[in-house]
């Protein structure tokens, strides 16, 4: 339900510029408060990242939360310029990320910090100062890392020095996320499992 909302709220709005409300019949449990992502990705002619954008914490229903990401995955990513409406009824798969409350990791020992990650299974928030960057649990296995170049990676798109995370004071968190994926463009959903897990 959540991938054929995001869908419709980003088709709506690249044709009307109106934002859906949430409909009222959705199930209680997608208007509890959940971090989200929304992935878009372009199917033709080679599978490549179009937009990613969402709300890490659980600070608004689920369901609202899927509607603004999905917005701004496909109008405000600064990777990319917008979603055209012919490029998304073509070409454009879309994937969601329903996300648990981030949990800073403590350690006595920073070095440590790769054996609690999970590759497959988590996914990874560095933050210090005003820095922050976030990888979903899929990132590492489409990329085939294992735990320490995810935290390399992580604390990269953070803007900081790669081994940043050795360093007390910045902040390491994880999360799960529960995925979802078109398997083409607005056809059938799927749950994607990502490292076997």
């Amino acid at each position: 339900m959540l991938i054929q909302l995001a869908r419709l709220a980003i088709t709506r709005y690249l044709e009307t510029n109106q934002i859906i409300k949430p409909p009222q019949d959705a199930p209680e449990r997608l208007f509890r408060k959940s971090g989200v992502f929304v992935t878009l990705n372009v199917t033709k002619p080679a599978n490549e990242l179009r937009g990613c954008i969402g709300f890490p914490y659980p600070e608004q229903p689920l369901v609202e939360a899927a509607i603004k990401a999905a917005i701004y995955a496909a109008t405000e990513d600064p990777r990319f310029p917008p979603v055209s409406s012919g490029e998304m009824k073509l070409s454009i798969v879309v994937e969601l990320t329903a996300l648990t409350e981030p949990q800073v990791l403590k350690v006595h020992d920073r070095k440590s910090l790769p054996e609690l990650i999970q590759i497959g299974r988590h996914g990874l928030i560095v933050a210090s100062g005003g820095n922050s960057g976030l990888l979903l649990p899929q990132v590492a296995t489409e990329w085939k890392w294992d735990s320490t170049e995810f935290l390399v990676n992580c604390c990269l798109k953070a803007g900081l020095p790669p081994d940043s995370w050795l360093l007390d004071g910045v902040d390491v968190k994880v999360f799960e996320g529960e995925i979802f994926e078109e398997v083409e463009p607005a056809g059938e959903v799927r749950r994607k499992i990502v490292g076997g897990t």
